[in-house]
C-alpha cells in the first residue's frame, strides 16, 4: 500500500495554523468533511473519543490521529504539517508539528491497521520527516508523500 493511495493532494495542509490539539482536531475534522462528505461533528467526536483512548502522537513530532466512520466507504488520508508545533501528549514529550489523519470504514479491520503501521513507519523516518517539515506546499509534501519506500529514506 502506498501513502499516496490513502491521501490525495488536496488532502495536504501545508501550513496548518493552530494553537491546540483540540483546535488541530477540529480543522482536521472539517477539512476532511469537505472531501469525504462525512458530518464535520461525527468526525470530530470519533478523533476526540479515539484521543480520550490514549495519545494518537507516535513520537518524534508526529501524531496520527484516527478513527472510523459507519459511513465511509474507503480509507481517507489527510496530511497536515503544522505552522507551529503544538503540545499533543506525546510520550517523548515532543511537540508535535506533523500530522497524518487517517479514517476508515467502520468493517476496515486489518486494511486500517496496516494503513497506521505504514504511515507511523514512514513518518518515523528521520529522512522523510526532515523533507515534509522543509517542503513549503501541498506539491513538494505530496512528492514526499509519493516516494517508495526504499527512496524515501
Amino acid at each position: 500500500m502506498m501513502i499516496t493511495d490513502l491521501v490525495a493532494p488536496e488532502a495536504i495542509l501545508p501550513a496548518l495554523k493552530v494553537i491546540s490539539k483540540k483546535q488541530a482536531l477540529q480543522e482536521l475534522a472539517l477539512r476532511a468533511s469537505a472531501l469525504t462528505g462525512q458530518n464535520e461533528r461525527a468526525v470530530f467526536e470519533v478523533l476526540l473519543q479515539r484521543e480520550k483512548l490514549g495519545t494518537t502522537a507516535v513520537g518524534y513530532g508526529v501524531a496520527i490521529p484516527h478513527g472510523k466512520l459507519p459511513k465511509l466507504d474507503r480509507l481517507f488520508g489527510m496530511f497536515a504539517r503544522l505552522d507551529r508545533p503544538i503540545d499533543f501528549e506525546a510520550m517523548d514529550g515532543q511537540p508535535v508539528d506533523l500530522v497524518f489523519l487517517l479514517l476508515a470504514p467502520e468493517g476496515a479491520g486489518a486494511d486500517h491497521l496496516k494503513a497506521l503501521a505504514r504511515i507511523a513507519r514512514l513518518l518515523r523516518d528521520q529522512d522523510v520527516a526532515k523533507k515534509l517539515r522543509a517542503s513549503r506546499d501541498a506539491q513538494a509534501i505530496y512528492s514526499v508523500l509519493a516516494l517508495p519506500p526504499a527512496t524515501a529514506a
